[in-house]
């Protein structure tokens, strides 16, 4: 298949690549400036331009373009999400729209952080609940729901009717390379600094970088999945049970707690947000599983021993 990819270029992108070109697809990347192993064709993400010519007779499209969230969450920087995430869908939009040949399937990428923060059950696709104004969830917390609404308003507002879309309401993904959610928190876990977060109640929905890219090629191929798919591992777990794994897989006794107070203190120096990893997001795949798609990594125990055993082995000798 022709696969075009705006946005592939970071790190998650970067493993996609990898794994669809090994399997003998063409896969083109639309960036604005960045540097990948498969074709690249430059894009600005808000307007059409030559670059939709590429969708034009393309298989497929796969959306990953956006600002990154690791950041403090300003005026300015949620702008910048809001608007690299609603312009570069739209653009993908509408040139899916005025294409002859328009792709069968445009996956787009969403957020699990759409959901509620709550711990008292897990959000499906069917039963799941919204965020916005739930109680014991700081109001600021409603920006990044109000952006991830926008995301998915933009992607149903599309006119494409010959193109089938998904929404992928991706957790997190752990990869042991590259600048992902991963590297940060084995570091702290080797350091032995990856203890409580806060009350560590909150839960951690996380996919494997593998199954994501499994779950990706499954529903390229589904026909029948349309709208919103949850990208989870099956077994969320509270912040805590998390980083004990973690640190049981690093073979590290000591993981420190840290209260939030101290959080917000180094998110601050960080120039991150405490957010990121204190709202409770407990997300299971429920269109996935019942659409018997079998998942390599369901629980994360197996899913930290290999990422640390795939981390040691990318390490040069000492």
């Amino acid at each position: 298949m022709k696969i075009v990819i705006p946005g592939g270029t970071g790190a998650l992108g970067a493993t996609l690549v990898a794994s669809l070109t090994r399997d003998g697809h063409d896969v083109v990347v639309l960036s604005r400036g960045g540097t990948s192993d498969a074709r690249v064709v430059s894009w600005d993400a808000r307007t059409l331009g030559p670059w939709a010519g590429e969708i034009d007779g393309a298989d497929a499209v796969i959306n990953l373009a956006g600002r990154s969230v690791d950041c403090r969450y300003s005026k300015e920087n949620l702008r910048q999400m809001m608007d690299s995430r609603v312009e570069s869908t739209r653009a993908v939009g509408d040139a899916i729209a005025r294409a002859a040949r328009p792709p069968r399937v445009w996956l787009q990428m969403s957020t699990a952080t759409i959901y509620a923060h709550r711990f008292d059950a897990a959000n499906d696709e069917a039963t799941g609940v919204l965020g916005g104004g739930e109680p014991g969830a700081p109001r600021r917390w409603d920006a990044s729901i109000a952006i991830a609404k926008a995301w998915e308003r933009e992607l149903a507002a599309a006119p494409t009717p010959r193109t089938r879309k998904v929404a992928m309401r991706t957790s997190m993904v752990m990869i042991p390379h590259g600048h992902g959610a991963f590297a940060p928190l084995h570091r702290l876990a080797r350091l032995g600094l990856g203890g409580a977060i806060g009350s560590g109640r909150q839960y951690m929905s996380w996919m494997h970088g593998r199954d994501f890219v499994r779950a990706v090629g499954w529903l390229l191929a589904h026909d029948e999945i349309a709208g919103a798919v949850n990208l989870a591992a099956p077994e969320p777990l509270p912040q805590c049970e998390f980083a004990r794994i973690l640190r049981e897989a690093c073979g590290v006794r000591l993981g420190l707690p840290t209260p939030r107070w101290l959080l917000e203190i180094g998110c601050l120096v960080l120039r991150t947000e405490s957010e990121l990893v204190l709202k409770s997001r407990r997300v299971v795949p429920g269109r996935l599983l019942g659409a018997g798609f079998e998942f390599e990594f369901q629980d994360w125990r197996s899913a930290a021993s290999d990422l640390v055993a795939a981390s040691r082995a990318s390490q040069p000798p000492a």
